[in-house]
């Protein structure tokens, strides 16, 4: 008879109490919101009670709030991320004619956002390691026509915007952050957001920082850009029906405010809760095949995502759907393979790092109310299904 120790039989008990009871999804909202919900409920009511549902104090006050919070003079709610980021680039002149280089690892928003303007995307590949931009490829896509960089802080790490930022003062080039997947991530003792001339967060409701519903800001140093952003955002009105410049709808509303400031209170503690996580994943999966996320020096990861790479990506997924445990792909198709911008005229074959990635990356559950026992259950069960793959048992026969 095998004698198993006490920790590999309480193991087996949770694996049985895990795969009888408990599904781990991918995200799960509904949980943070039992964390908060009476803070949430009582700010909303107020802003009900107020009534004033577009533009109310609420907003300025989590402007303020948000400003404070990743170290800029100013922040201006609109409606999106993508609104976030178009603005932008609009405020900084970026239009017709001009080129704004970015990530082709992204999500397709930052390009939208470039085209809204008029601009051309110009793509550059990411470093292997990080997902994030490489900034050694940015200074040979420079042209005549090159106004901006966007550099992208994929997955809740900050790009290494020391480079990107010395190159941008080189070429005199604006530099707009996009970070809707960094809320509170650190880059050399500053938030990103804070790094380059303005920066776009999104406040989709599975972000670090959620709403319930749309939402985004910009943020800067720059008060004439913020002023510029302010009447963008409001029909470019100065006062009421006075209308100076060709303007858009894109007003973040008072209660997605309220709900935003009670939360930008837990996000540190939040965020705190994603990077234990994601110490556990790297505990249980190390020393094997698979590929685990690094953080680079100077970087704080936020880990809005736990992105992993593995063999047999799709046979993995399904394994893991079958247990009941949610993943995601950021991103299946990339931005430069995509039919909404085959007018770029990229191919298959011009972004190896970004087209590797595609076909191999997995992001496994991450927030902040996951559980040791369900991240010991999403370990385990992905191991298993590296374990049966016809690859480990030819290497097992070997």
């Amino acid at each position: 008879m095998v004698e198993h120790s006490p920790s590999y039989c309480l193991l087996g008990i949770r694996r049985k109490e895990m795969t009888e009871q408990t599904k781990v999804p991918f995200v799960d909202l509904q949980a943070q919101y039992r964390s908060i919900a009476s803070e949430v409920t009582d700010a909303m009511m107020r802003a009900v009670e107020h009534g004033d549902y577009i533009l109310g104090d609420d907003v300025r006050l989590f402007e303020e709030d948000f400003a404070k919070y990743i170290g800029t003079s100013d922040a201006v709610a609109v409606g999106s991320g993508l609104d976030a980021l178009e603005l932008a680039l609009r405020a900084y002149g970026v239009g017709p004619g001009h080129e704004v280089i970015t990530a082709a690892n992204t999500f397709i928003a930052t390009v939208l956002a470039i085209m809204a303007t008029g601009a051309r995307p110009v793509l550059v590949d990411v470093d292997q390691e990080t997902y994030n931009i490489d900034p050694a490829a940015i200074e040979a896509a420079i042209t005549s026509k090159t106004k901006a960089i966007m550099p992208v802080h994929l997955y809740g790490q900050p790009a290494d915007m020391q480079p990107i930022l010395e190159i941008a003062r080189k070429h005199e080039l604006i530099v707009i952050e996009d970070a809707a997947q960094a809320h509170g991530a650190w880059y050399d003792g500053c938030r990103a957001g804070a790094l380059g001339h303005a920066a776009g967060f999104s406040f989709y409701p599975a972000k670090n920082l959620g709403a319930y519903g749309d939402g985004g800001i910009v943020v800067t140093n720059n008060a004439a850009t913020a002023e510029k952003i302010r009447r963008l955002r409001n029909y470019g009105q100065r006062v009421k029906y006075e209308h100076p410049v060709i303007g858009t709808n894109s007003r973040l509303d008072t209660i997605q405010a309220a709900i935003l400031r009670v939360k930008l209170r837990h996000l540190d503690r939040w965020n705190s809760a994603r990077t234990e996580h994601a110490a556990s994943y790297k505990a249980l999966l190390a020393g094997t095949q698979i590929v685990l996320p690094k953080t680079a020096q100077k970087c704080t990861h936020v880990y809005h995502l736990y992105v992993i790479q593995v063999d047999r990506r799709n046979e993995m997924q399904e394994l893991l759907t079958a247990r009941g445990i949610g993943t995601g792909i950021h991103y299946p198709i990339p931005i430069h393979l995509q039919g909404a911008c085959a007018s770029l005229g990229y191919r298959k074959g011009d972004f190896p790092v970004t087209e590797n990635a595609a076909s191999r990356i997995l992001s496994l559950p991450m927030y902040p109310e996951l559980t040791v026992e369900q991240c010991e259950f999403v370990a385990e069960t992905l191991l298993q299904a590296i374990s049966v793959s016809p690859d480990a048992q030819f290497a097992q026969k070997r």
